[in-house]
C-alpha cells in the first residue's frame, strides 16, 4: 500500500487539474491593449508555424529512437518512453501554468540601472491559457495567433527534459523520473526560458545573450542537468554494454535532422528570409559536423561508425542552433567542424567517461550548446552584435552569462536531483538493475 501512495497521489494531481481546468474562466475575446485584430494574421506565416511546430513535436520520438537504439536490450523500452512521457507530462504543466512563467509579464525583476528586468513570468496571467487565443500579440508574434506560439513553443519545452535522460538511463525509476522532471521545467527551464526570450529577460535584454532556437534554453540547460544527474545518480553496476539497435539510432537520427529545421528555421516566427537562412545554416552545420566526425574518429584508430555519424549529426544540430538566424552558411559550416572536434574530444575524455553519463549527452548538448553560444557571440551578424561585428561588449556579456546559466543549471539540478531523491528514492534495486528496467518498472520486453 505504501509503495503505490505516490501513484494515487499522481492520480489526484491529475484528477484535479482536470476539475480545475473544466471550471476555470478562460478570457477568449479579443483585448486590444496587447493584441491586434484577427486580420493582422499572416497565412503564410501561421501554416509555416503550424508546420514547424508539428516538425519540433516529431523530434521527441526521434529522441526515445535516438536514446532507445544506444542501451542495452533489456532498457531499451524504458529508454524510450522517458523520452515519450515528456509529451504528456511536460504539454498539461505548460497549458497550467507553464505557458505563463515562461512568457507572462515579469513576476519578478531585478533592477540595474534604473531599469527592471525579468527572471520568472506571472504564474496567473496565462493560466490554462487565458487570453491565449487567435490574436497576435503585438510584441511577442505579431503575425500569427497567439495560440499557435504558445504550442510551438511547447515543442521545446517538451524535448528538453526528455534530452536528459540519457544520461541516467538504465538505473532510474520511472515514478522518480517523472517527479524529477516535473521539478526540472518549473524551477529550472521556464526561468531560464523566461530571462532569455522574454522581452525583458534579464539574460536577453540586459546580457544581450542571442539564442536564435534553443542553444542554451534547451541545449545546455539539458546537457548540464546530465552531467549534474550522472554525478548525483552514480554509476551503473554494469556500465559496458553493446548498442542493442543501430538502425533505430539512425531512424532517431533522421528524425531529428528532420525536425529539426522546424526547430531553427521555425524560430524565425515566419515564413521569410530569416527561415530560409535558418534552414540553410542548419543543413550545412550538421553535414559538415557528421562528416567531421567520421574522420576525425578515424584518425584516432577508431572506426568508421554508423553510431558516431549519427552523434556527430546530432552535435552539428545542437552547435548551429543558437546561431541559425544570425550567420551565413559560410559561418555555420565551420560551426559544425568545430563543434565535432570539441564534442568529439569531450566524449572520449577519461575524466568524463568516469562520471557514467550514460549516452554522453553533456558531451553531445552541453558542450555542443557550450560551444554554440561562445560561437553565435563571435560571428553573429549585425551592428555590434558580435565580436567580428564590433561587439565587444556583448561577447564578454555572453561569457558572464555563460558562467551564470552554467552555475543555475548545474547546481540547480543537482538540488532537485537530491530533493528527488529523498521524496522517492531514485535508483532501482540492484536486483532490478540487473533483470533490467523494461521487465522490473513496466513488465515489458522487447
Amino acid at each position: 500500500m505504501k509503495e503505490n501512495l505516490k501513484w494515487y497521489f499522481g492520480f489526484a494531481v491529475i484528477s484535479i487539474i482536470a476539475i480545475v481546468s473544466l471550471f476555470w474562466k478562460q478570457d477568449i475575446g479579443f483585448d486590444p491593449e496587447h493584441f491586434l485584430p484577427e486580420d493582422q494574421i499572416n497565412p503564410a506565416d501561421t501554416a509555416w508555424l503550424l508546420t514547424s511546430s508539428c516538425l519540433v513535436l516529431l523530434m521527441t520520438p526521434g529522441l526515445s529512437f535516438f536514446y532507445g537504439g544506444m542501451v542495452g536490450k533489456k532498457n531499451i523500452i524504458s529508454t524510450m518512453l522517458q523520452s515519450f512521457a515528456c509529451l504528456g507530462v511536460i504539454a498539461i504543466l505548460w497549458v497550467c501554468f507553464g505557458f505563463s512563467l515562461a512568457f507572462g509579464d515579469s513576476d519578478l525583476s531585478l533592477t540595474i540601472n534604473g531599469e527592471s528586468y525579468g527572471l520568472i513570468g506571472n504564474f496567473h496571467q496565462y493560466a490554462f491559457f487565458d487570453h491565449v487565443n487567435i490574436y497576435p500579440h503585438k510584441v511577442i508574434a505579431s503575425s500569427i495567433p497567439f495560440v499557435l506560439f504558445a504550442m510551438f513553443q511547447m515543442k521545446f519545452a517538451i524535448i528538453t527534459p526528455a534530452l536528459i535522460t540519457g544520461s541516467f538511463a538504465e538505473r532510474v525509476r520511472f515514478i522518480s523520473f517523472l517527479l524529477f522532471i516535473c521539478l526540472f521545467f518549473i524551477l529550472i527551464y521556464t526561468p531560464l526560458c523566461h530571462a532569455v526570450w522574454s522581452t525583458d529577460g534579464i539574460l536577453g535584454a540586459y546580457f544581450g545573450v542571442k539564442d536564435f532556437a534553443g542553444g542554451t534554453v534547451v541545449h545546455m540547460s539539458a546537457g548540464i542537468a546530465a552531467l549534474s544527474g550522472a554525478l548525483y545518480i552514480g554509476k551503473r553496476k554494469k556500465q559496458a554494454h553493446q548498442p542493442t539497435n543501430i538502425p533505430f539510432v539512425l531512424l532517431g537520427t533522421g528524425m531529428l535532422w528532420f525536425g529539426w529545421f522546424g526547430f531553427n528555421a521555425g524560430s524565425a516566427l515566419a515564413a521569410d528570409g530569416v527561415a530560409a537562412n535558418a534552414f540553410a545554416t542548419t543543413t550545412a552545420a550538421s553535414a559538415t559536423a557528421m562528416i567531421t566526425w567520421v574522420f576525425f574518429d578515424r584518425i584516432n584508430g577508431r572506426k568508421i561508425s554508423a553510431l558516431g555519424t549519427c552523434i556527430g549529426t546530432v552535435v552539428g544540430l545542437v552547435a548551429i542552433t543558437p546561431a541559425a538566424g544570425f550567420v551565413t552558411v559560410s559561418e555555420s559550416i565551420f560551426i559544425g567542424f568545430i563543434a565535432a572536434i570539441i564534442s568529439n574530444l569531450f566524449m572520449y575524455w577519461k575524466k568524463l567517461k568516469s562520471v557514467d553519463d550514460t549516452l554522453d549527452v553533456f558531451a553531445c548538448h552541453g558542450i555542443g550548446g557550450i560551444v554554440g553560444m561562445i560561437l553565435t557571440a563571435i560571428f553573429a551578424h549585425g551592428e555590434n552584435a558580435s565580436l567580428l561585428h564590433g561587439g565587444w561588449t556583448i561577447f564578454g556579456s555572453h561569457m558572464i552569462a555563460l558562467v551564470l546559466v552554467f552555475s543555475f543549471c548545474f547546481l540547480g539540478s543537482l538540488l532537485l536531483f537530491y530533493i528527488t531523491d529523498k521524496l522517492i528514492p531514485m535508483r532501482v534495486s540492484e536486483e532490478n538493475e540487473e533483470k533490467g528496467l523494461d521487465i522490473s518498472q513496466h513488465g515489458e520486453s522487447i
